[in-house]
């Protein structure tokens, strides 16, 4: 995604989106695939994860452990099925033994530009785009705002004929606030027709001040719960977009497992040990139709779940 003081926006502006996680393991658990690492290093993570713990990096390269929480449902993703386009540096995932696939997708904001050609980003390849509705601002004020290019990006996705989901970015500093933003997004979906989530995005203002710097990570939790409560009630499927960092130290997993994730990872193998429906694994990616870098996603479709909707 994208990263600005406001919500999602370029790199380079205040906010940083996801903290960036370095690759130096393979997370999911009975799923470590053979990367080029070393087999010594990899036996140690397969030991953490047995005893009870997991280690990740950060984009810095500090490696931190964490409890592996045994209530929270764990990834069964094969990775060893998953490939990259050595020319497009597009990720595919098919697992036909258990009945996994993953359809290819984008994120966009007002900082992908203007003017984006939706029938060439479908074209591509292209299956769905979940669009920045919009975000609360992290300063004082704390106003909610409409995403400059969300009617057109949304008009234009649908008119494509892509599947269409959307985020907003939070900054509520109470369960009112959660409420307040909830409503905000349903008002603005009304007029359209979605297939894909809604999702609830609350990250951490790694390098700026922000409104919500005092919440609790019990206060991150709950707001994540009532938003999506909020919004399921009025009929749309909910995520909760997060990083391994945030997953590890903030939230409280235990109390969301009834609640689906969008993960952020931007490398090779996700290190997330927990279960998760999208993957979000570049930041720097090229669609045709898009004249700036964007997003890439995988959203994970299993069988059993599309036979029974």
């Amino acid at each position: 995604m994208n990263k600005e003081k406001s919500g999602l926006g370029k790199p380079g502006i205040l906010f940083c989106l996801a903290v960036c996680l370095a690759v130096s393991l393979t997370a999911c658990s009975g799923h470590l695939q053979e990367t080029g690492a070393d087999l010594a290093e990899e036996e140690e993570t397969q030991n953490s994860l047995e005893e009870g713990t997991y280690t990740f990096r950060d984009v810095e390269e500090n490696e931190y452990e964490a409890p592996l929480l045994s209530g929270v449902p764990k990834c069964t993703y094969d990775f060893s099925k998953l490939k990259t386009d050595e020319e497009t540096g597009y990720k595919s995932f098919h697992d036909k033994e258990n009945g996994v696939t993953a359809r290819f997708g984008i994120d966009v904001s007002e900082f992908q530009g203007e003017a984006i050609d939706w029938k060439q980003v479908k074209d591509s390849g292209v299956e769905f785009v979940i669009i920045r509705l919009g975000y609360r601002a992290y300063g004082d004020t704390g106003e909610l705002v409409m995403d400059a290019m969300y009617e057109q990006n949304i008009k234009g996705a649908l008119d494509a004929g892509l599947d269409v989901g959307v985020y907003f970015f939070s900054q509520a500093v109470s369960a009112a606030e959660a409420v307040e933003e909830a409503e905000f997004v349903l008002k603005h979906l009304k007029p359209y027709e979605i297939t894909g989530p809604v999702v609830y995005d609350t990250e951490e203002i790694k390098w700026d001040a922000a409104r919500t710097d005092k919440n609790t990570d019990k206060d991150f939790t709950n707001f994540c719960k009532v938003f999506c409560d909020t919004v399921e009630q009025k009929g749309y499927d909910t995520m909760i977009y997060s990083n391994m960092k945030w997953m590890a130290f903030t939230l409280d997993m235990e109390e969301l497992t009834e609640y689906d994730f969008w993960y952020a990872d931007y490398h090779d193998i996700p290190q997330c040990p927990y279960d998760y429906e999208m993957w979000q694994y570049s930041e720097t990616g090229a669609v045709p139709g898009i004249n700036a870098n964007v997003d890439l996603n995988l959203w994970f479709q299993k069988e059993n779940e599309q036979q029974e909707e």
